[in-house]
């Protein structure tokens, strides 16, 4: 029997949560609800089948144009789940890290974030990278930023910059690209995710909206990326 193929890094777009309790006539806070369950266990089903990286794009720093209503719902979700991250994904030998500028939600959700940070630091399974206030745009100038003032401290000249410079100031540093990036909901862009990182990913769009995805649909779009050719520009 072939050994199965896995993606060593895999990135989520959780999306269709709206649609989702549309179709149901519930509110949309609800769809978040049910989103947030399915985010729990693709987490804990991704660390027990030896996934290496998993990252979820679970709010952008676009996300805040949505109606205040909608926004409070989904913060006060993030804590939720959060504090049952503290019990379930650290029991399970996960690193949890964060993506994005956290620093701009309440004190009560930052001491969080920091926990779990501290919890799981020298856990040595899985590593969850959660994306909370992220954007690919905004990381890349965050970047670009950083390596100004080493410009200006003269610790780099800019003719010595090169890629491997820039990987190394974003969030993801010292991480593997991510191989596969799965968008549930049927939707066909990328929306500000991962930009710098997914040069070369294989991009998997699937029409299932996401708090009806399961570990079926996970493991049949595993399927399709061992199939995928990666020649990564070349022959």
């Amino acid at each position: 029997m072939a050994e199965r193929v896995l993606p060593q890094h895999l990135g989520i777009i959780m999306d269709g949560n709206g649609r989702w309790a549309k179709k149901r006539g519930l509110p949309r806070s609800a769809g978040h609800a049910a989103g947030a369950k399915v985010f729990k266990q693709m987490v804990l089903y991704c660390g027990d089948i030896g996934l290496k990286y998993l990252t979820i794009y679970a709010f952008s720093t676009e996300n805040w144009k949505r109606p205040q209503k909608e926004v409070l719902s989904l913060v006060s979700l993030f804590k939720i789940y959060l504090k049952d991250a503290l019990d379930n994904f650290l029991n399970r030998n996960i690193q949890v890290r964060f993506l994005g500028d956290t620093s701009v939600f309440d004190p009560q959700l930052r001491k969080l974030i920091d926990e779990i940070k501290e919890a799981s630091v020298g856990h040595t399974g899985m590593v969850l990278n959660i994306a909370l206030n992220y954007g690919g745009r905004a990381e890349i100038v965050r970047a670009v930023r950083l390596l100004a003032q080493d410009v200006q401290q003269g610790k780099i000249k800019p003719e010595e910059i090169e890629e491997a410079d820039i990987a190394s100031r974003l969030y993801t540093a010292g991480e593997p690209d991510p191989d596969l990036i799965i968008r549930p909901s049927g939707e066909q862009r990328t929306s500000n995710f991962m930009l710098w990182q997914s040069a070369y990913t294989e991009y998997l769009v699937m029409d299932t909206l996401w708090p009806d995805f399961t570990p079926a649909d996970l493991e049949r779009a595993f399927d399709i990326y061992a199939k995928r050719d990666r020649r990564f520009g070349g022959i």
